[in-house]
Order: C-alpha cells, then structure tokens, then sequence
C-alpha cells in the first residue's frame, strides 16, 4: 500500500513562504446530544508528527497521547463549541461552520492558510478544502485528534455527571441502542439536539 504523505498540501505552502498553515476540522456532527467541537491547529514548518492520522483511527489511549504533543508542539491551537440550541436552530452544517469559524478566530496568531476537511470556514483566508483531509493533511488530522479529545473528555467528565442514566461517556453522545433506550425510557435532556430526535422513534413505534 503506497505510503500517504501527510505533509503534501502543507509542504506546498511552506515552499511559497507561508508558515502559519492552520489545519481546520469538527467532529460531533453526527451525533444526537452535546455540542458540535472544532480545532484549528498552527503545526511548526517541518515538524513530522509519524503517528498523527484521522482521529476516528486511532485508539482513545494513543489520541490522548497525541493529543498532549500536539498542544504542546502547535505554535498555537484553539477549539470552538456551538450548542445544541443553536445546532438545532441554525442546521448542523452551518454550527459545524461556525464552530470552525470560532476556532481559528480563537488562535494566539493569524493563520496565512487554512487546510480544512471537507469544508469552508467563514472568514476572508485563504483555504483549501480537502475531502478526506483527516487521513490527507497532517495538520488537518492533528485538528481532528484536539476536536475528539476535547468533545469526548466532556462528555466522559461533565456531560455524563450532569445526565445520568443515558451512557453519555460510552456512546459520546451518538445514537447507539443504548442511546435510543435510554431516550424512550427518559426522555431528552436540554443537551439532546431536538432536530436530530425527530425521526429516531417512528421506527421503534412500528416495531412495537
């Protein structure tokens, strides 16, 4: 299998001067409570992360650990959260965008670039949108693994203590049977994502 250069897009940017390259990703959006999480992250020019790659990828022990070296690497790196009121106002698409959107206007510097998956970020930057680019960039990979540590630790340190009872901190908020369960049986919280909850009874009201 031919070995992914994670450092193609990044590297061609570094070539033309630019040095603030910001990779840019969400994750959370395809689940049915908590807030949708973003990270942008401002790696060093050259530096080589060997084990960073899409965050859905990697085991939660290793993620924790990449995590720690990414921050601690990153020139600068910031994380932006809409929540579910607002996703369910606003459409997922567009609170992902705008938790993006929050997350590079959080960074201590002002990225040149910014390589973001699968999408665009509202502000006047140059980007490139890379489908795929979690397994593509490793800037974009290192934005997953902050975006995925950060929205599970809430949900494993505050959002399950808040919430008993429905396995917040096992399914992360996705909808799991457990999660469907708990759902008939206790109803939403005010953290359940109201526009996502509409279709996920009509199949258990047939069943039953």
């Amino acid at each position: 299998m031919e070995e992914i250069n994670r450092l193609a897009y990044e590297g061609e940017l570094w070539s033309q001067g630019l040095t603030a390259v910001a990779g840019v990703d969400e994750v959370g959006r395809g689940c049915l409570f908590g807030d949708v999480v973003a990270a942008a992250v401002v790696l060093p020019v050259g530096l080589v992360l060997e084990e960073v790659n899409d965050s859905k990828q990697i085991s939660e022990k290793k993620r924790d650990r990449l995590y720690e070296q990414i921050v601690q690497e990153a020139v600068a790196w910031s994380v932006g959260r809409v929540e579910p009121a607002v996703i369910d106002t606003i459409n997922i698409r567009q609170a992902s965008r705008l938790a993006m959107k929050q997350a590079v206007l959080g960074l201590g510097v002002r990225p040149e670039h910014l390589l973001v998956d699968a999408e665009s970020v509202e502000l006047d930057i140059g980007q490139t949108a890379i489908i795929k680019g979690d397994a593509l960039s490793q800037s974009i990979a290192a934005a997953s693994i902050v975006a995925k540590v950060t929205r599970d630790r809430l949900c494993a340190e505050v959002w399950d203590s808040l919430y008993p009872g429905y396995g917040i901190a096992v399914h992360k908020g996705y909808a799991t049977k457990t999660h469907r369960q708990a759902l008939l049986e206790l109803g939403p919280t005010p953290l359940h994502r109201r526009s996502f909850l509409k279709g996920l009874f009509v199949e258990q009201q047939v069943l039953f």
